[in-house]
């Protein structure tokens, strides 16, 4: 039996080597630097309208009641935001992070950037595509993602490619659940008891307050995940740039290492190690993926259950997501863990298999001690947590999508089904061990990638006119608002901008 699992997990590792390998990183690469091209570097021109057309007026609303969608069962921005950036703020952001440096040195977080800065075009795009065709069933509910879109923008010969896209996502949500629900068990297990009867009842608990919360579908998520995410992330980077700034001599020596490293060869003597070129962007482009989501069209499926009409107003919370996750997020990990272990020497120490998680909690347990301690064992179960939120539903999204054919009955039971197999997964990845988890996860990160890419690619041009249509009409052009593929929805989202401009 024990030679039959290490062959599977020979095998896993082969493809994840497959998966992960010089084509899919220039796939991702080529694709965000497409959609730049085509949009005029949107990320960089817009990154300021993003902010101030999105966050900002949030923050300034809170408090406030949202505009009340009359017509279907959705979330305001801010909460479809909320469980899309709970999706990608996760234990990617933190021990992820830990883990690229570790197995690909400094130079990860240089790669890490990189995708990011391609990224959020490439979530601006599946964001637009994701709400411009997404569908409302009978009872209101809008259904959006890389599967709608391939399927419906691609036309007739794509069918194939779209249940793909949502097979592979199904993976990725019990792949994703897994790791964070790990990361959970081995941060709190740390401090209560290392025993498999710990991390089981730790599973277990996790399992049922998830069960709790998923029940009540997206509007319960994006409750949910709109209080805890702004709490867990102002704790995180206050503490960071506190961190931080007690290691501020380090700096200029983090930075440094970050960038002499970009090409690989050795960190520094005695620490982390050589390691390949091939390698460092490897594990920064899977970590840098792994922690913003961008090319999988996963998150866009939380976007497309946004109250808002205009595909492009969600565009620009794609961009400000990737910016907020990658650049605040993994750079403030990536400088706390720097500057604490090269201030105290430690750094020389690392090697590839040093332990991710363990490390990352004694970054702050260095800085604050015990505060620390309790600090990170409660702000990474909650990263992990609204991650596994999240992916419970795209998960059921793609369960849905997959069984469609079916009557309404036997689509409800399709989704028990996953919803029992995701729990129980979540109980299961407790005691499992932590690489297995993150290659797995990784792999079907990066399947789920290749159809959504192909689509992203293919409907680049659609991207543009809608983009273009929006700002023409912002600047008081006469024309017919591209809100919608389908000419009845169309019709009835301009409606409703023109309700809600009257009033």
């Amino acid at each position: 039996m024990s030679k039959i699992f290490e062959a599977i997990l020979a095998a896993e590792r082969w493809l994840n080597g497959v998966v992960w390998g010089w084509p899919m990183i220039i796939f991702i690469l080529g694709t965000g630097i497409l959609l730049t091209i085509r949009t005029r570097a949107m990320q960089v021109r817009k990154l300021g309208e993003s902010i101030n057309s999105t966050i900002v007026p949030t923050l300034k609303s809170v408090g406030k009641p949202h505009h009340e969608d009359k017509h279907a069962k959705s979330v305001s921005q801010f909460e479809a935001f909320a469980a899309a950036i709970s999706g990608t703020v996760g234990t990617g952001n933190i021990v992820g992070v830990v883990s690229a440096i570790l197995t690909g040195g400094p130079g990860a977080v240089f790669w890490m950037w990189v995708s990011a800065f391609f990224g959020m075009i490439t979530n601006y795009a599946e964001n637009v595509l994701g709400l411009f065709y997404r569908k409302k069933d009978k009872d209101g509910n809008f259904s959006g993602g890389a599967f709608y879109y391939i399927k419906h923008g691609l036309g007739k010969g794509w069918g194939w490619l779209a249940y793909l896209a949502a097979i592979f996502c199904l993976f990725a949500a019990l792949g994703m659940s897994g790791v964070q629900t790990n990361k959970i068990t081995q941060t709190l297990s740390s401090s209560i008891g290392d025993t498999t009867t710990v991390k089981l009842i730790i599973g277990g608990a996790v399992a049922l307050v998830t069960a709790l919360i998923i029940l009540g579908g997206i509007q319960r998520i994006g409750k949910v995940a709109s209080l805890l995410v702004p709490f867990m992330s102002l704790l995180f980077i206050v503490l960071s740039l506190i961190g931080v700034f007690m290691n501020v001599s380090a700096v200029p020596m983090a930075f440094k290492l970050i960038f002499t490293n970009i090409f690989g060869f050795k960190a520094m003597a005695g620490g982390f190690g050589g390691y390949l070129f091939a390698q460092v962007i490897k594990k920064g482009m899977a970590r840098g993926v792994f922690s913003n989501e961008a090319g999988l069209g996963s998150s866009v499926i939380a976007h497309s259950a946004s109250e808002t009409r205009e595909p492009v107003k969600q565009g620009l919370w794609g961009i400000f997501e990737v910016f907020f996750d990658t650049f605040i997020i993994c750079t403030m990990t990536a400088l706390i863990f720097l500057t604490t272990f090269i201030k105290s020497g430690q750094i020389e120490t690392f090697t590839s298999t040093t332990p991710d998680a363990a490390t990352s909690m004694l970054a702050f347990s260095t800085n604050f001690g015990v505060f620390g301690t309790i600090c990170f064992s409660t702000i990474l179960p909650l990263f992990a947590f609204t991650t596994i939120m999240a992916w419970s539903y795209y998960g059921e999204k793609a369960v849905e999508f997959c069984f469609a054919p079916l009557k309404e009955t036997g689509k409800k039971i399709a989704v028990v089904v996953f919803k029992l197999i995701y729990l129980a997964m979540i109980v299961g990845a407790a005691v499992i061990e932590s690489d297995i988890l993150w290659n797995i996860s990784d792999t079907a990160n990066g399947l789920m990638a290749i159809p959504n890419l192909i689509a992203v690619v293919l409907l680049s041009g659609k991207v543009v006119k809608i983009t273009k249509n929006y700002y023409a009409r912002k600047k008081g052009e006469q024309v017919e608002p591209m809100l919608s593929a389908y000419p009845e929805q169309n019709a009835e989202f301009a409606a409703d901008l023109k309700e809600m401009d009257g009033e």
